[in-house]
């Protein structure tokens, strides 16, 4: 799941493979953290996320030249790369609730249990990432 969640967002094997580790690290650091084992499922999702959109963020500082392998039937390969680079420069949580909703397929309600915030901010949340995302990749939509 892990792995999964950040291929996703970083669109990249070796990167989802960082994350993972980085991920597993960083819980068996917290295992004094009872919150966290409680509720591990969700939280090695958010640290996936949280994490890819840390490699993605220091991928665009650095300017480094990305290696990548063209995944078979993806029609649009540009198009995902910039969405990558444009969640890249959200805000943390804009970007990890986008991911949730979008990338991983849960609801306004989930997310907002998951989170520990009211499901009328997520909503607002999505709505307004939806947007500034919209604009960026304008060239790219048509819309």
């Amino acid at each position: 799941m892990v792995f999964r969640t950040a291929y996703r967002v970083t669109g990249n094997a070796a990167d989802a493979e960082d994350v993972l580790q980085t991920v597993f690290l960083r819980l068996v650091r917290r295992t004094s953290d009872r919150d966290a084992l409680e509720h591990a499922d969700s939280y090695l999702r958010r640290a996936a996320i949280n994490t890819a959109l840390d490699v993605i963020r220091s991928r665009q500082s650095d300017r480094t030249v990305e290696l990548t392998v063209d995944v078979p039937n993806d029609d649009q390969p540009e198009l995902r790369r910039e969405l990558r680079r444009a969640l890249g420069q959200l805000d943390t949580r804009s970007a990890e609730i986008f991911t949730l909703r979008f990338l991983e397929g849960y609801t306004n309600g989930e997310i907002a249990k998951m989170l520990g915030i009211s499901q009328v901010l997520v909503a607002v949340i999505v709505h307004r990432t939806r947007k500034q995302l919209r604009k960026e990749l304008k060239s790219y939509t048509g819309r």
